[in-house]
């Protein structure tokens, strides 16, 4: 009873803000501050939706995309090797290398700045894309070898022992016994990267500068500059700005709870 009580007080918490920031998106600018905020407007308009798109949206948005995509599949494509050799391996000095992967767990990224700031303009990659990506590669890979590294590990060992029976090498089996067994997880790490990446401010403000190599997140605090009067216009690129990674969770919510229950059940 307590526990249901609880939940539906927390859905109201967060459906609220939600609720504010869509309808707010939907209003006029005009007669903006007049009458009851939490009201649905009754002369709703998308003349907000179609100013953003027209201020270069569609630009950030595809420097999101691309930064994004990018990072989650060479980091998944990394670590999925790593960890499979982490768990399958022998030898003293690649199962003692796991220790490493955890040391990244404790390093905070903006004690890394400086330094990265200073190695990506030495390498020629500052006010790029790179200089976005490379970063959210290093950051994301500890985290993502610790969860599949324990779901590789929940594996059957018969099931790789019959297939090194049958001729099998390790890239047999990482591609056709460990990746399909390994979905829920690799969902998991997608969808969590892909959520730190998109959202990451820091990187894109410190790291570029120019027009061009702007993601959302720093557009919309210049659409906050530009829009100062204009509320529903910033909340209108806000509600842009998070459609693509909310459809990515819906078509991977299943994977992505089944894949952390999963994950860390050691």
């Amino acid at each position: 009873m307590i526990g249901g009580i609880g939940g539906f007080a927390w859905f109201f918490i967060i459906i609220i803000p939600i609720y504010y920031i869509v309808i707010t998106s939907l209003r006029p600018q005009a007669g903006f501050y007049a009458g009851n905020q939490l009201v649905p407007p009754s002369n709703a308009t998308l003349d907000q939706y179609v100013l953003v798109l027209k201020s270069d949206f569609l630009l950030y948005l595809a420097n999101s995309v691309i930064v994004t995509v990018v990072s989650v599949v060479v980091t998944v494509f990394i670590s999925i090797m790593a960890a499979y050799t982490i768990v399958r391996s022998r030898t003293r000095f690649v199962r003692s290398s796991f220790s490493l992967f955890l040391l990244g767990l404790a390093i905070p990224l903006p004690a890394t700045i400086i330094p990265l700031f200073y190695m990506l303009t030495k390498a020629g990659l500052y006010d790029t894309l790179f200089a976005l990506i490379l970063p959210s590669i290093g950051f994301a890979i500890p985290l993502t070898v610790l969860i599949l590294a324990n779901f590789i590990r929940d594996v059957p060992n018969e099931l790789f022992e019959s297939m090194r029976v049958d001729g099998a090498r390790n890239w047999r089996m990482l591609y056709s016994l460990v990746i399909p067994l390994s979905r829920p997880a690799i969902v998991t790490v997608s969808v969590y990267n892909a959520l730190n990446v998109w959202n990451a401010f820091l990187f894109p403000l410190i790291l570029t500068q120019s027009p061009d190599k702007r993601v959302l997140p720093l557009s919309l605090w210049t659409f906050q500059g530009q829009f100062t009067v204009n509320v529903p216009a910033v909340l209108a690129a806000v509600v842009l700005s998070t459609l693509p990674i909310f459809v990515l969770y819906i078509f991977g919510r299943r994977q992505l709870v089944s894949g952390m229950t999963a994950g860390f059940n050691k």
